[in-house]
């Protein structure tokens, strides 16, 4: 997911509309975006709509409510069963929360078998979570990513969300978590939506790091989304000629080479390598 746009589980004149838009992923947030007064409503509204929806190209995601909160099995219980891909679990902070999840789903899938293996999205976004986020992304193979949440992480310790040394190294270790228990990693939301050059620079950084992706609060931010999490046409060029390289250096028992001037072995291949399936993910190459 380059693009996962949330649409509030109380909105439901929202629903076909986030699921039409060029977002890869819809959350369907009954946490934040929900008020304590609409919590069962926007459970029952986000089931109901989901336990129809046909097969689509989108990954459908869930952001059900936190394990310390009176909704969360009632959240697991109506929507266990629907058209689901992944949970995505709140301001986590320890791997035993991991598995509890894993042992919620796995109840609820005995009885739901065409439910069974929901992937879990799990939530940094508190110092401990932080801290531990190693030990959360390797909890359990359910666990596909990492999402950093600078909201609930910052705004409670008075730390300026726009600092961007902050924030930059906030990504870097959350992608390293992500990257020691080989899972992705998930840029946090970006609330300005008035102001698309910040959201593109941080998306574009995110990148960089080595993140998949990143939120989306408002439509208009699917499509920087999109863009800043795919190869260049240069990059894309670049890792081909690696590739290539690489094929005559193995046909040759060569370890070590140059391409362009640069010394290559095998992790600049590997490298390479993702930026190509991801190219051909995105239909940028067809070979």
């Amino acid at each position: 997911m380059r693009s996962k746009l949330f649409v509030p589980g109380s909105r439901p004149e929202l629903f076909e509309k986030a699921l039409s838009s060029r977002a890869d992923g819809v959350s369907f947030d009954l946490e934040d975006a929900v008020a304590e007064s609409a919590k069962s409503e926007a459970r029952a509204q986000s089931a109901g709509f989901l336990a129809h929806l046909p097969t689509t190209g989108k990954t459908i995601v869930v952001r059900v409510n936190g394990q310390d909160s009176a909704h969360y099995a009632a959240d697991l219980e109506a929507l266990v069963g629907t058209r689901l891909d992944i949970i995505n679990l709140p301001k986590v902070e320890s791997p035993e929360q991991i598995l509890q999840l894993v042992a919620d789903l796995e109840r609820l899938e005995r009885q739901h078998p065409s439910a069974a293996n929901i992937r879990i999205l799990a939530n940094i976004e508190s110092p401990r979570g932080l801290r531990l986020a190693a030990e959360i992304a390797s909890a359990h193979p359910r666990v596909m990513g990492l999402q950093l949440g600078f909201a609930d992480l910052l705004e409670p310790l008075g730390i300026d969300r726009r600092d961007t040394a902050v924030i930059r190294q906030l990504q870097l270790s959350v992608r390293m978590a992500a990257g020691e228990a080989n899972v992705a990693a998930y840029d946090a939301a970006f609330a300005a939506i008035k102001d698309p050059d910040g959201y593109q620079e941080e998306a574009r950084y995110a990148r960089r790091l080595g993140f998949t992706g990143k939120s989306c609060i408002h439509p208009t931010q699917i499509d920087m989304a999109n863009e800043a999490f795919l190869p260049s046409a240069e990059e894309i060029d670049r890792a081909q000629r690696f590739v290539t390289a690489a094929d005559e250096a193995d046909a040759a028992g060569v370890g070590a080479y140059t391409v362009d001037g640069q010394m290559v072995d095998a992790p600049f291949v590997i490298r390479a390598r993702q930026v190509l399936e991801q190219a051909r993910q995105a239909g940028l190459l067809t070979h």
